[in-house]
């Protein structure tokens, strides 16, 4: 019988509900206990897919090809777990079923109002996203007084009275700020929030206070009386220097006793050993490398989140202080690639639109000529796909159909058939919509013996995430292959999943997202060996061909 942990958040939004939902996850499994985690989003989108990462962040994709909130990410990196389609629920999402089942005649004839029938909704997804876990956390989007997340507020809620106080704990995020000017830390916010929580009938179980320095017990008493929470559940969650410190941080103030108390189980203690040696590996590194990151998005580097702890994942698992050089690819069209020089690696990422095109093709043409090892994820296959023709096999003009319908020589283009997962047929043209009509999710890969990309993996037979709607034109393969470039990686289909080049050091890119599957405890072999190549490149010792 699955418990359930519901995490709010209150003053202001942005506060890190995601790592603390995620942490905690973390330190319960560590106690024996099987998790799962639900991410109840307030925003009418149906899912993020279509959002802007200057406006959400990065879209994350779950095994099962579920667009979804970059919490989800946080989630998989924490918790041994796989989020789906049942992990993420928007307003949008909630509505859109409620509104089909009221078209279809689903309710007798009944008016249908935000309660019961969205709250059940709700309620009725969240047991769904739940399975059968010993205990699910249940993180709510936005901020306690918002009208948007009212319904949400309301559903769980609900579920505390139904349930029962042994099978529900309420944790709410809150900040208490630290008054520069006057010295002093001001409790009063975390006050009106939980205020503003009971009004909609919401006692608080736990207060998770973020805070620049360690909480005074003087501000715990106070925020304790304050609010009915007991001293004990006001934990203090400080900033941090290393992500991976807060399991430990969280389990030192005894956050998974309360959770554990609450809910009248008895697990063993919690066995933190494995993210004590990831924060052992990360302070202690024996090597040091500096990655230019060249992308659209820098600006907001949640774009980029799981591509850039994928890379520390890779730091830690090589013992390597990795520094991430974020570049504007706009910056290289006006100013030049003189940025990229003493960089021990590059990494292009994924992207939609003209905006910087040129500036990644750049990127890829100074790897490929400069020897430096260069890894491509996505957009960042094509562009190099785009370099090499252009610039070795001489197709002029050579570019995508997404950024030039009328290219001379169309060497990435729309994809208008494949398999998914299931193995069934999915079909698209020009006019599709936007929303949900990507390839998306995990598929299986065949990687050419002896490629670099298959002594990479350790294996000939992957499966990796996609998130994607334009393709290497296969009829440009034999003639861009002529050039020494090498497919290295197909799908079921027969679509190019890798590419590389034999003569290069160490020059690998991916149709699909690797970082999506990289967690600190496990890493990803894509991602320490590129870390490991621009080791070796740092070092001046990385062979002309690593793969021969």
């Amino acid at each position: 019988m699955t418990s359930y942990v519901f995490i709010t958040g209150g003053v202001v939004s942005s506060l890190g509900k995601g790592i603390t939902s995620a942490c905690l996850g973390a330190i319960l499994e560590a106690r024996g206990l099987s998790i799962s985690m639900i991410k109840l989003d307030p925003y009418l989108n149906v899912d993020p897919g279509t959002m802007s990462p200057f406006q959400h962040g990065e879209v994350f994709v779950t095994h099962d090809g579920t667009e979804a909130d970059l919490d989800l990410g946080h989630y998989e990196r924490f918790v041994r777990t796989t989020t789906g389609r049942n992990s993420n629920f928007t307003t949008g999402r909630i509505y859109e079923s409620v509104i089909g089942k009221e078209r279809r005649g689903d309710y007798l004839g009944a008016t249908v109002q935000v309660i019961p029938h969205i709250t059940d909704e709700i309620k009725e997804s969240v047991v769904r996203g739940a399975g059968d876990a010993d205990v699910c956390l249940v993180e709510i989007g936005g901020t306690v007084g918002d009208i948007e997340s009212l319904p949400f507020l309301e559903a769980i809620r609900q579920m505390g009275v139904e349930l029962g106080h042994d099978r529900v704990v309420y944790v709410h995020l809150t900040l208490v700020p630290y008054i520069a000017t006057s010295s002093e830390i001001k409790t009063k916010p975390t006050q009106h929030s939980v205020k503003e929580l009971r009004s909609i009938g919401i006692q608080p179980d736990v207060l998770v206070c973020r805070s620049e320095q360690p909480l005074p017990d003087e501000q715990r008493k106070k925020i304790a009386l304050f609010t009915n929470v007991k001293e004990a559940a006001v934990i203090s969650a400080y900033d941090a220097d290393d992500l991976y410190k807060i399991p430990g941080m969280m389990h030192d103030q005894g956050l998974d006793d309360i959770v554990v108390k609450q809910f009248g189980l008895d697990v063993p203690p919690a066995n933190l050993s494995e993210w004590q040696a990831i924060v052992e590996a990360k302070q202690n590194p024996q090597g040091e490398v500096d990655i230019a990151m060249v992308g659209k998005y820098v600006d907001l580097r949640d774009a980029y989140i799981s591509l850039s702890e994928a890379l520390l994942h890779g730091g830690i698992h090589t013992r390597t202080r990795v520094n991430i050089h974020y570049m504007e690819s706009q910056d290289l069209e006006e100013q030049g690639v003189e940025c990229l020089q003493g960089m021990d690696g590059i990494v292009v990422p994924g992207g939609f639109g003209d905006r910087g095109i040129e500036g990644k093709i750049r990127a890829a043409k100074f790897a490929r000529e400069n020897d430096v090892p260069y890894l491509g994820i996505c957009l960042g296959l094509q562009v190099a796909v785009i370099d090499a023709a252009r610039h070795v096999a001489g197709l002029d003009g050579a570019m995508s159909t997404e950024i030039e319908k009328n290219s001379p020589h169309p060497v990435i283009g729309l994809i208008t058939e494949w398999r998914d997962a299931s193995g069934d047929v999915e079909e698209r043209d020009e006019r599709s919509e936007l929303g949900g009509t990507m390839r998306l999710g995990a598929q299986q890969i065949t990687l050419a013996k002896d490629s670099l990309a298959a002594m990479t993996y350790g294996t000939e037979l992957i499966e990796e995430r996609h998130r994607h709607r334009y393709e290497v034109n296969n009829n440009y393969r034999d003639r861009l292959e002529a050039t020494g470039l090498r497919f290295s990686g197909l799908s079921v289909d027969d679509l190019v999943e890798m590419v590389e080049i034999p003569a290069h050091p160490w020059f690998l890119a991916s149709q699909f997202h690797p970082e999506f599957t990289s967690n600190p405890r496990d890493g990803h072999p894509l991602f320490s060996g590129f870390i490991t190549a621009a080791r070796l490149h740092h070092q001046g010792v990385l062979p002309r061909a690593a793969q021969a």
